[in-house]
């Protein structure tokens, strides 16, 4: 089975990863430039101190998560890169009373369903985590959630794709996706027409603007999230912590082992611009100091901003299209890193034609359509 995956962000190399493994010849054809949301983001695995309206994807998260532990382990065998992968609780603060009563709800929710979650006081929650403001008045945390270093995962899948013989070839855009009637036939670049019997569609905010995808309806756009690091030369915060950053928005701060803190991160509609703005880090910085004011001496390292691929619905586009042999990985919004090995495993079943669980019905990208 001769295949080609457009985008070599974590999805698109988590999947030529998985179907290498599986036998096949996989070739990633990725654009390069800016924006990449998989370089970009914070690595954060929270499918449960951030609610997910649609059970759907709750679950897919949830299923993903799970397999963190053995999907790491086999990446790093095949690649020699750790990608710092912590399991241990993510923290939600809150700062006002009104939204206590709703916390202490979703943690008993949670421990009903046999997760470790606990709801906190004010004192508790400083107890935790120090560095947080006198005026917090109460947080939780889950510990079956945590982070990973999103950047070193990529080096690793990167490299273990290396080592299974996927071959990653950079700066080469895919312009359409190729047909033979209602059958895939490869995709074209500026090199020419690539072959292959298997297409998948793995190029984030940009999937939607490849020739040949309104095949796939997958009406993706792209939203902007700014981000900055901050210098920590000490562990002043030890986990994941999210606050309060607007009424419709959370900030977080994202600690790792190299001595950076992350602090994110803005949603914006702003097409496929990646500036960084005074604006966005001025707020940014506002809401981290309000819930976090050690962080005030710290000295900012680094800015910067990913696209993140939204579908109109607010869920993925990951499996077969209308079109036999093209299949997509895409829309993946906030939860990308999350879903990374989970969907990997998906489309290669899907492509495969193994039983598929419940839930991929919700993702088809031919729902677009119906």
């Amino acid at each position: 089975m001769d295949v080609i995956v457009i985008g070599a962000g974590t999805i698109g190399s988590s999947i030529a990863y998985e179907l290498a493994g599986r036998g096949a010849a996989v070739r990633v054809l990725d654009k390069g430039g800016a924006g990449n949301a998989s370089w970009s983001s914070a690595g954060i695995l929270a499918p449960y101190t951030t609610p997910i309206a649609s059970p759907d994807l709750a679950a897919f998260c949830d299923a993903s998560l799970r397999e963190y532990p053995s999907f790491i382990e086999r990446l790093h065998a095949h690649s020699d890169i750790n990608p710092r992968l912590e399991i241990g609780g993510n923290v939600r603060a809150l700062f006002d009373e009104e939204h206590v009563p709703m916390l202490r709800a979703r943690m008993s929710e949670l421990r009903a369903r046999g997760l470790k979650a606990r709801y906190m006081d004010g004192t508790q929650a400083r107890e935790l985590e120090p560095a947080l403001a006198s005026s917090v008045v109460g947080a939780s945390t889950v510990e079956e959630e945590g982070r990973i270093d999103n950047r070193l995962l990529l080096a690793a899948l990167h490299a273990a794709c290396a080592s299974s013989g996927v071959t990653i070839t950079k700066e080469d855009e895919v312009h359409t996706v190729e047909s033979n009637g209602n059958r895939v036939r490869g995709v074209r670049t500026r090199e020419g027409l690539v072959e292959a019997s298997i297409v998948i569609n793995a190029a984030g905010a940009w999937s939607a603007h490849i020739g040949g995808a309104e095949k796939g309806c997958l009406a993706v756009e792209p939203v902007k999230g700014q981000m900055l690091a901050l210098a920590m030369p000490h562990p002043i915060i030890r986990r994941v912590v999210f606050f309060p950053a607007s009424s419709t928005n959370d900030g977080y701060v994202v600690p790792r082992t190299n001595g950076r803190l992350l602090v994110g991160a803005t949603i914006e509609k702003a097409d496929f611009d990646v500036h960084v703005t005074a604006e966005g880090v001025r707020g940014l910085l506002n809401a981290a100091l309000e819930a976090l004011p050690q962080l005030a001496s710290l000295a900012l390292i680094e800015t910067w901003a990913g696209l993140r691929p939204a579908s109109r619905d607010g869920m993925p586009f990951i499996g077969a299209t209308s079109l036999e042999g093209y299949f997509s990985a895409t829309g993946h919004y906030r939860w990308g890193i999350l879903l990374t090995p989970a969907t990997a495993r998906l489309i290669a079943d899907a492509i495969e034609r193994r039983p598929l669980p419940r839930y991929a019905d919700a993702f088809s990208p031919q729902r677009a359509s119906t």
